[in-house]
């Protein structure tokens, strides 16, 4: 298998290939497709940056817009050099799925800059967040569009973002984006709240085979702020994590690692190939083809493809990552037994708490950390039990279980809003 890479031309190639499974099974009409199929609005806008020897760099910049039938659009901004119009509208759709599967009243969204931050100071990084805003200003709003922190932005970019906004409307609108630091409106939880919501649906699931975690074998590739978070979480809770790994590679104990040492140390700067200490070094494919019972793919997209899904031993793959398996792969998989948790359910935590963020900004109240997190309980087993329920009614898989469900409520929307009519029970 290749080394981890970045980004691919597609990032989302599973979840055009549950839709066109959708349609034909339930009998979709153009014009649901269509709607289904494109986003609303795409905007593309070249920003012109000032760099601090003086001279001017273009970069290109996006904001798509997919469906907001239910809600403002919603979705982050990511910074990132392999940044294209394609990869930004499938994770807006994706984004649409997520928010229509969890029951929170959003559309989707997502934006991008073509740039590596990591070559800009951080005097031009604060120019371009905030040019980013200058001309997407009238696209967004607390009531049409609220972005959040992606690959590469981060609470403190997020702040920026907020100020020139607020400074272009000259009012104080802490709702017209989330993911903000505490002192500026930010939720108490954001920051592992993709990590406990995926902790949630694996626990879940494992219920329905009658198993409580203890014990339970976890290999995770992507030790970043959800990977990390996320083994935290599942060793607090009993599970046995025997492997993690970043980009440059990991550490296996079969024994079991010691997960509180390894994310001093993690946290602190040090690479996982390094850690050596905690057990053997492996490179992430090895981790990719380990006899655990939970695979985690936490890092990026098609990592389980057609070259490696045959090695691919874990019982269970809980999709931290947007898109960690092709379609390939993903059929492959579901034919030989393996339990998929989707990525449009297993990392929908993050969202969910941007809608708690939302929803505190505008009433002006603020919840309590074990308060976000309650709340981050009930819309997480209210999503996996509902899914689940899906999936034993019609015979799907999880994925297309959630992918049905999160389809109907889009159409439904539409349906109610008078913008499609759906004959003799088509898409139902």
């Amino acid at each position: 298998m290749a080394p981890m890479q970045e980004h691919s031309e597609v990032v989302c190639e599973v979840c055009r290939a549950q839709l066109g499974k959708i349609a034909r099974a339930r009998q979709l009409t153009d014009l649901e497709l269509s709607i289904l199929n494109q986003p609303k609005r795409e905007i593309n806008i070249n920003i012109p940056l000032r760099m601090d020897d003086g001279s001017v760099r273009i970069f290109p910049s996006y904001r798509v817009q997919y469906n907001d039938s239910r809600g403002p659009f919603k979705g982050g901004i990511r910074f990132h050099p392999n940044v294209k119009r394609d990869e930004v509208k499938e994770l807006a759709f994706l984004m649409a799925l997520k928010c229509s599967l969890t029951g929170i009243p959003f559309g989707g969204g997502k934006g991008g800059v073509k740039v590596d931050p990591k070559q800009l100071s951080e005097r031009e990084l604060q120019r371009l967040s905030r040019a980013y805003i200058r001309e997407y200003a009238d696209f967004i709003g607390p009531f049409k569009d609220i972005p959040a922190p992606d690959v590469n932005t981060n609470p403190k970019i997020i702040g920026w973002m907020l100020d020139e906004y607020e400074k272009i409307k000259g009012v104080k609108a802490p709702a017209v984006i989330t993911g903000k630091p505490l002192a500026l409106g930010g939720s108490e939880g954001r920051l592992y709240s993709t990590s406990l919501g995926g902790a949630i649906v694996l626990r879940e699931y494992l219920k329905t085979i009658g198993k409580n975690g203890k014990d339970v074998t976890v290999a995770i590739q992507g030790f970043g702020n959800v990977g990390s978070h996320l083994a935290k979480i599942l060793h607090d809770w009993g599970f046995k994590i025997v492997a993690v790994s970043d980009s440059h590679g990991g550490v296996y104990n079969p024994k079991g690692i010691d997960t509180k040492k390894i994310l001093d140390e993690a946290w602190s700067g040090k690479k996982l190939h390094q850690a050596v200490s905690h057990g053997k070094a492996i490179t992430n494919e090895e981790l990719l083809e380990l006899d655990v019972e939970v695979l985690v793919p936490a890092a990026v997209e098609n990592v389980i493809n057609s070259i490696n899904m045959k090695k691919i031993r874990a019982r269970v793959i809980l999709e931290m990552a947007n898109g960690p398996l092709t379609v390939e792969a993903d059929e492959h998989l579901e034919k030989n037994g393996t339990m998929v948790l989707p990525d449009i359910l297993a990392n929908s935590g993050g969202v969910v708490v941007s809608y708690f963020e939302w929803v505190q900004n505008l009433s002006g109240h603020y919840w309590s950390e074990e308060e976000v997190n309650a709340k981050l309980e009930h819309y997480m087993v209210e999503a996996f039990r509902e899914t689940e329920a899906e999936r034993k009614t019609e015979g799907d898989s999880y994925r297309r279980a959630a992918y049905v469900l999160a389809v109907k409520r889009i159409l439904q929307a539409e349906e109610d809003r008078g913008n499609v009519v759906r004959k003799n029970g088509a898409g139902k």
